[in-house]
């Protein structure tokens, strides 16, 4: 949770944060931050893309336009390659 933590050192946390239902957002760790810091966890519904179309169209074009296109060597390698 280091990365919400730095987040919330610098903004106002949300009231909500809608996710799908994939691991990463399906942990302990994730909704014990989120009881802890009062943000509910809005999971979308399992196989309906559409709850959330935005997000799932935008992870579709990086993936297209980036994951697929690129081997990244090192995290700074990375964010150079999807900066660019």
């Amino acid at each position: 949770m280091l990365a919400l933590e730095r987040i919330a050192e610098h903004r106002k946390l949300p009231k909500t944060i809608q996710v799908d239902n994939g691991p990463e957002f399906t942990s302990k760790a994730l909704d014990q931050w989120a009881y802890a810091n009062q943000v509910v966890l809005d999971f979308s519904r399992p196989e309906k893309p559409t709850d959330n179309a935005f997000i799932e169209s935008f992870n579709g074009s990086v993936r297209a336009e980036c994951l697929n296109e690129n081997w990244f060597l090192s995290l700074k390698d990375a964010k150079e390659k999807i900066e660019s």
